[in-house]
């Protein structure tokens, strides 16, 4: 998987990196019990602090993503993802409606939300079926 950074980007590096490799899970271009790179490899790889990998894994792990192994290192939560919790739904509703509200300033309709929408979706689902 390539981790691909903006480093001009507002969303904070550490942000970009969870998501990516969220992403990468959702995609299938990580698997199942596959494993990372080390804190430490993965920040001279991608030339950030590693500080900044080790934020973003902090925090993969404490929502279910990953599992650190003494032994094994750093890997792809083996037992499955996290289940769909009220906690998770609020949270997307709350970050889906500045998106929302912003998409309406712009006189974008509902239709027009949805099919960007289901349009990330099956990019994201396909690239999982071709693997």
């Amino acid at each position: 998987m390539i981790i691909q950074l903006d480093m001009q980007s507002e969303l904070p590096i550490y942000s970009q990196l969870v998501n990516q490799i969220i992403e990468g899970i959702a995609s299938g271009q990580l698997q199942l019990g596959e494993a990372l790179p080390s804190v430490r490899n993965l920040a001279a790889d991608i030339g950030v602090n590693l500080h900044t990998v080790n934020k973003a894994y902090t925090l993969l792990k404490q929502d279910g993503y990953i599992q650190v192994h003494r032994q094994k290192g750093v890997v792809v939560n083996p037992d499955g993802m996290p289940e769909l919790t009220d906690d998770f739904l609020r949270k997307q509703q709350s970050e889906l409606r500045p998106i929302i509200a912003e998409a309406i300033c712009r006189s974008m309709n509902k239709e027009q939300l949805l099919a960007v929408l289901a349009e990330i979706y099956d990019d994201v689902k396909e690239a999982h079926s071709e693997e």
